[in-house]
């Protein structure tokens, strides 16, 4: 699209000074030189990141084949009940942008018509992935929060802002929720839950997961 528009300014340009009517200023013929500066510099850009989505798929790794099994959620946070025929288990973490359009848009589907209705329970568990660094802070902060009951609270919290997942920002969401911000703050800083996660994450590996959700 960028392409033809800038055809179609350079042949107005060209034609502007042998047909009448399309008589234009100087000044006007700069304007739409720099329009057509600008324009190039975006088709460059977008010629870049395409190379560089090309040389990513070339260099990944296919997945390794999912593994059936059992799958442990003793202890993992849960909404619906637990006579519920069918478990739903989501790996997941809190950086991955996938994970959020799913917390926006698919699980208050699935709440709605699965879980509220007792046909399913919905289960979470961590799998925050090594080129997040801040997403395992972030699965800690959960589970910090569940320790107080408020775990679904941050983790809906967390995903309307899953850019700021510094220390203070976690702080802040539990400040906001009304935690009992010493043991929070022990809690985030000790890395009290930091081997239930990395439990999660084993698990999630052993059945041959890469990514989230």
């Amino acid at each position: 699209m960028k392409v033809c528009i800038v055809l179609t300014l350079l042949l107005a340009l060209s034609l502007a000074p042998a047909v009448p009517g399309l008589a234009q200023t100087s000044e006007e013929i700069g304007d739409l030189k720099k329009e057509i500066e600008v324009l190039k510099e975006g088709q460059k850009a977008m010629q870049k990141e395409l190379q560089e989505i090309k040389d990513l798929l070339r260099t990944q790794r296919a997945p390794a084949p999912f593994k059936e099994g059992m799958i442990d959620i003793d202890g993992d946070p849960f909404k619906g009940v637990n006579t519920a025929k069918l478990v739903l288990s989501e790996f997941s973490e809190y950086h991955c942008p996938f994970c959020a359009r799913l917390v926006r848009e698919t699980a208050p589907q699935i709440i709605s018509e699965y879980v509220d209705t007792g046909k399913v329970k919905y289960v979470f568990k961590d799998f925050p992935l090594a080129m997040h660094k801040e997403a395992f802070k972030a699965a800690e902060a959960g589970n910090c929060a569940g320790e107080q009951g408020k775990f679904w609270e941050m983790h809906d919290m967390i995903f309307t802002n899953p850019k700021a997942l510094k220390p203070d920002d976690l702080v802040k969401r539990a400040e906001v929720l009304g935690l009992d911000m010493i043991k929070f703050r022990g809690c985030l800083e000790t890395g009290t839950t930091a081997a239930e996660i990395r439990k999660d994450m084993a698990e999630g590996q052993k059945f041959g997961l890469t990514g989230t959700p």
